[in-house]
C-alpha cells in the first residue's frame, strides 16, 4: 500500500506563511505527478498545485503568487510555501501523487489541516 505522509499543517494569522511537506515513496516519486489539493468547509476537493516529474508546475489562479511547490529528489519530499495566507486559504490539505490524469494510479495522504484566523 502506497502512503504519503504530510506534516507542517495549524493556525497562522492572516498574512501569515506557512510550509507543508510530504514524504513519498521513492519509486513514487521519481515517476508520478506530485500535487496539493485542499477541501475547504463545503466544497470540493480542488487541485492547487502540481509539479511533474521535469519539475513544470502548474497552480490554480487562486493560489498563484502566493503558493510555491517544490521537490527535494535527495529527500523524497514535496513541499508546499504558503505565503499571504487568507481565512479562505483554511481547509485540509492533501499531498497527492497520481501517474497521469484518470490513472488509476492515484494515490493520497491523509491530509493535514490549515486554519488561517486571527
Amino acid at each position: 500500500q502506497v502512503r504519503l505522509v504530510e506534516s507542517g499543517g495549524g493556525l497562522v494569522q492572516p498574512g501569515g506563511s506557512l510550509t507543508l511537506s510530504c514524504e513519498v515513496p521513492g519509486d513514487i516519486f521519481s515517476r508520478f505527478t506530485l500535487a496539493w489539493a485542499r477541501e475547504r468547509p463545503g466544497q470540493q476537493r480542488e487541485l492547487i498545485a502540481t509539479i511533474r516529474a521535469s519539475s513544470a508546475k502548474v497552480y490554480l489562479d487562486s493560489v498563484k503568487g502566493r503558493f510555491t511547490i517544490s521537490r527535494d529528489d535527495e529527500r523524497n519530499t514535496v513541499f508546499l510555501q504558503m505565503n499571504s495566507l487568507k481565512p479562505e486559504d483554511t481547509a485540509v490539505y492533501f499531498c497527492n501523487a497520481y501517474l497521469f490524469e484518470g490513472s488509476s494510479h492515484n494515490y493520497w495522504g491523509q491530509g493535514t489541516q490549515v486554519t488561517v484566523s486571527s
